[in-house]
């Protein structure tokens, strides 16, 4: 929505920094606790497989980002390997799975307000926090910017705050309540239900890592475009050393069946022990505010992306954004009109709501990750390095979607994403129908 100047450009730290901030959010804070329900002690390996197919696909944007900086990242990839259809196709692919991803993230945040609130219906506060975000998506970009960098650090403070008092606990200066510390070691059986569990449970580990595509989008600003790749490596270093490291204590002090998707992992814990009163308060307010930054990013996103799939003929032109406008109105006007849909389907559906999202969320965030694999081969030459990190990160983004057929619960998100294809399918072959 506004041009970005000379001085703006970014440093490869900075972008880094912007990634861990975008990627952090309720997938880590929320959904991990699914993750953990399904697969125990496996989580661990559930996240360390999705940082390593999450690194593949980010070196194939990085090396797409240094070799052919343009505007619109992995979208204007897609349009340029495989033609208009793929670049129509992808757009709203991505505004589908953010829009999913926002539902899931509002739901989320309904749930940790929960915590002070038990009695008060999930729609309530998904209507509350929705109209704050669209509130903030009015201000304009420059206020949601400023917003991010302020909510990264709180996020990674959040991380911070668990990890100390994680070893804390380890070392005899906390107590727990009422019943022993596991004393078991979470690396002792690392594969339940003979595997089945952390099959299960991938596509919500790679869920956490969703935010490498806006790191593509953002690259642009980068004062050098080849530093892209430096700046994911350190990334995802980073985020992935502090998820397995935070999950690793998750499962030293708690047992993994006192674990619910009704409640942060993380807040489990803490609410186990002899702290002050108001630490697991702290943490819940720190929590809430991680994830509605992530909300008020997935907002953000689904309006810049319905205004760029109309600038380029993808979308109507009425939500184009005109010169004197702050915001695209009318894109802003159907971004509220889909809110409202999550708001009710909250209402209507409030048991398995955050499962059902994450789900689906998850699932259409891994086909646009697909078709950056499929465009880097497409555009860019190969080595024998690339190709086997291409199929290798194929394989396993393959086996968290397949992984989704084997629990009751994450099934229908499945054919939710199937559906969703299907609609974007049949809209592809119109538009090609009659632009010919």
């Amino acid at each position: 929505m506004r041009k970005t100047t000379k001085s703006e450009n970014l440093q490869w730290w900075q972008l880094s920094l912007i990634g861990v901030g975008c990627i952090i959010g309720t997938g880590y804070f929320l959904g991990s606790s699914i993750a953990i329900q399904k697969a125990d002690n496996a989580i661990l390996i559930a996240y360390a497989i999705a940082g390593l197919g999450t690194w593949f696909v980010f070196q194939a944007l990085a090396k797409l980002t240094a070799h052919h900086p343009v505007k619109g990242s992995f979208r204007t990839y897609a349009k340029h390997a495989f033609g208009d259809w793929a670049g129509f196709s992808n757009g709203w692919v991505y505004w589908s799975s953010e829009m999913l991803i926002m539902g899931s993230q509002l739901t989320a945040l309904s749930i940790f307000a929960q915590y002070w609130f038990p009695n008060t219906p999930l729609w309530i506060f998904a209507t509350i926090f929705a109209i704050a975000g669209l509130s903030i998506i009015l201000m304009g970009v420059h206020k949601v910017e400023q917003l991010e960098n302020v909510f990264g650090i709180m996020k990674v403070a959040a991380i911070a705050m668990f990890l100390i008092i994680s070893i804390a606990v380890i070392s005899g200066l906390i107590n727990p309540l009422e019943r022993a510390t596991p004393s078991s070691s979470p690396l002792t059986d690392l594969f339940p239900q003979s595997g089945i569990g952390l099959w299960t449970a991938l596509l919500y580990a790679f869920y956490a890592f969703g935010g490498i595509e806006i790191m593509g989008l953002m690259a642009e600003h980068l004062k050098n475009p080849k530093d892209a790749q430096k700046s994911g490596n350190i990334m995802l270093l980073v985020l992935t050393s502090l998820y397995l490291l935070s999950f690793y204590f998750v499962l030293k002090l708690t047992s993994s069946s006192a674990i619910t998707p009704d409640e942060s992992p993380f807040l489990t814990v803490l609410i186990s022990y002899k702290l002050p009163v108001f630490v697991p308060h702290i943490f819940n307010s720190i929590l809430i505010i991680a994830g509605f930054s992530t909300m008020v990013a997935s907002l953000y996103a689904v309006t810049t992306m319905l205004l760029t799939l109309a600038e380029e003929g993808d979308a109507p032109k009425l939500f184009a954004q005109s010169e004197k406008e702050k915001v695209p109105l009318p894109a802003f006007i159907l971004t509220c009109i889909v809110v409202a849909i999550s708001i009710i389907i909250a209402l209507l559906v409030p048991g398995k709501i955050f499962e059902y999202f994450t789900t689906a969320a998850g699932l259409m965030l891994l086909y646009n990750w697909m078709f950056i694999l499929l465009s880097f081969r497409k555009l860019m030459d190969q080595s024998l390095k690339s190709t086997i990190g291409i199929w290798v990160a194929f394989t396993l983004i393959a086996f968290a979607i397949t992984g989704t057929l084997f629990d009751k619960v994450s099934r229908p998100g499945f054919f939710v994403s199937i559906g969703f294809i299907v609609l974007i399918a049949l809209a592809t072959v119109i538009k090609l129908k009659r632009k010919h």
